[in-house]
């Protein structure tokens, strides 16, 4: 006699979706999966972090945060998770209204010299301090938002005087954290603190803290630092936008008569150019922040327009009065060598470089495809 085969209950679809967790309007994924990296014993003499910033984009985990596809423009909407950002508007006093005829790519007589912008939403200009001359500890207020730069600025507030400024943020600043600027010299409690006599070990270990600014001599080796200067006086110039640093290479030392003097330090920029800078120039511990932004996606073309950019046409698109590579049967450019609208050469084509005679700081120039494509 047969046994009766015992009833399974399996969920429809719809009784699946219900069981299962709801999925909100908004969720966090990552773009890779997160590896667990080896424990690696590091060399003596080498940093940490400085090892975590050479670790390629393919092991990091980078979370981005996705939307349902209620609407065609959410399909593909990727934004970094920021939810630490300021919710509110800036400080007034620390901005400038953005107006003039230079928002469309026009210049003083009103022609277009930089094409495919316009529009967008209005901005104002915030006043960053890309110098930080003031001494003394800064607390960190908060964490903004800027339309006219990848990277986000932080608020911080002098302690002594009470005086707010705008900084470029480093990645895994916060609210609270304090940050202090040892350009104008070491203090005088620090150096009680080492008995009168600099110690660079105990120097560094006090004073290359996330979010300071110091001169670049004082730097440990393979160290990264961003807002990095290139001349005694000024502001940082270098390593500004989002997830950008430098790493400090090497210090050229030479003999004087008080004894031995740094010259020069070498960086490795973010682009594999490396090059002499001041050893007193200025520069920021550790990373620009937002390193995410570069795997966001805009999702739709309405909000490239909202950024200010207006659409790019193809001159293979166009006719054969428009562009050198218009007109044609099918997708053909004439057997024409690449070319701007106007016949300049380009990819590679019209060199502006010297290859003799460079400037005195370039010590490695970075690579360059000459035109052509990579080997992978």
């Amino acid at each position: 006699m047969l046994q009766p085969r015992i009833c399974q209950f399996r969920p429809s679809r719809l009784g699946r979706a219900l069981l299962s967790s709801a999925r909100g309007y908004a969720t966090t994924t990552t773009i890779v999966k997160q590896v667990t990296p080896p424990a690696i014993e590091l060399p003596p003499g080498v940093d940490a972090t400085t090892t975590h910033a050479q670790r390629s984009r393919k092991d990091q985990f980078i979370p981005l945060r996705t939307y349902k596809p209620r609407t065609p423009g959410l399909r593909h909407l990727k934004r970094p998770v920021n939810d630490h950002l300021w919710k509110g508007r800036p400080l007034l006093k620390l901005t400038i209204a953005k107006k003039g005829q230079h928002l469309g790519g026009r210049n003083n007589s009103g022609r277009v010299t930089v094409r495919h912008r316009g529009g967008g939403h209005k901005r104002r200009i915030r006043i960053v301090d890309y110098k930080r001359y003031l001494p003394g500890k800064h607390v960190v207020d908060r964490i903004e938002y800027d339309p006219n730069r990848s990277a986000h600025l932080a608020l911080v507030t002098r302690v002594d005087t009470g005086e707010k400024s705008y900084i470029v943020a480093a990645d895994g600043m916060r609210e609270g954290d304090e940050v202090q600027s040892f350009r104008t010299g070491i203090p005088k409690d620090l150096m009680d603190s080492m008995g009168g006599v600099i110690d660079p070990g105990m120097l560094a270990a006090k004073t290359a803290s996330r979010g300071n600014c110091l001169p670049i001599q004082m730097v440990p080796l393979g160290t990264s630092v961003y807002n990095v200067g290139s001349k005694t006086t000024g502001g940082g110039v270098f390593c500004r936008s989002a997830g950008t640093y430098a790493i400090v290479v090497n210090k050229e030392e030479v003999q004087k008569t008080k004894g031995v003097e740094i010259a020069s330090v070498i960086v490795r920029l973010q682009s594999g150019e490396i090059r002499k800078i001041s050893p007193n120039a200025c520069c920021t511990i550790g990373v620009a922040s937002n390193p995410q932004n570069h795997f966001a996606q805009l999702g739709k073309a309405g909000r490239a327009r909202w950024l200010g950019k207006r659409p790019e046409v193809r001159g293979l698109a166009m006719n054969a009065a428009d562009h050198p590579h218009g007109g044609g049967r099918g997708k053909s450019k004439g057997n024409v060598h690449p070319v701007s609208p106007w016949g300049t050469p380009a990819k590679g084509g019209y060199k502006t470089r010297k290859k003799r005679n460079k400037h005195t700081f370039l010590v490695q120039d970075r690579p360059r495809n000459q035109g052509k494509r990579r080997p992978k």
